[in-house]
């Protein structure tokens, strides 16, 4: 996961709307069952996809009143904690 990523897509989904993000997560679940694509590819799609529910995660949290600093910290904090386990 990238945290610039992340917070684009947070930055998105408050600009415009989070079921963006939920589409565009949707699509690329989609896409990586086409038999046509190489690993490197898969590899560069699974980032994305994680990046993406990183930031619906992040959103809905944003969205039930944490602010945006400390919910990314936090979702980060989570990750990392579970990481190190």
């Amino acid at each position: 996961m990238k945290l610039p990523i992340i917070k684009q897509f947070v930055n998105f989904a408050e600009e415009k709307d989070v079921d963006f993000l939920h589409d565009t997560l949707a699509t690329l679940e989609n896409l990586i069952e086409c038999d046509r694509i190489s690993d490197q590819e898969l590899d560069v799609i699974g980032e994305l996809m994680s990046n993406l529910s990183a930031a619906i995660e992040v959103t809905k949290e944003i969205q039930e009143g944490k602010s945006k600093t400390d919910a990314i910290n936090g979702f980060m904090k989570r990750v990392m904690g579970s990481i190190d386990k």
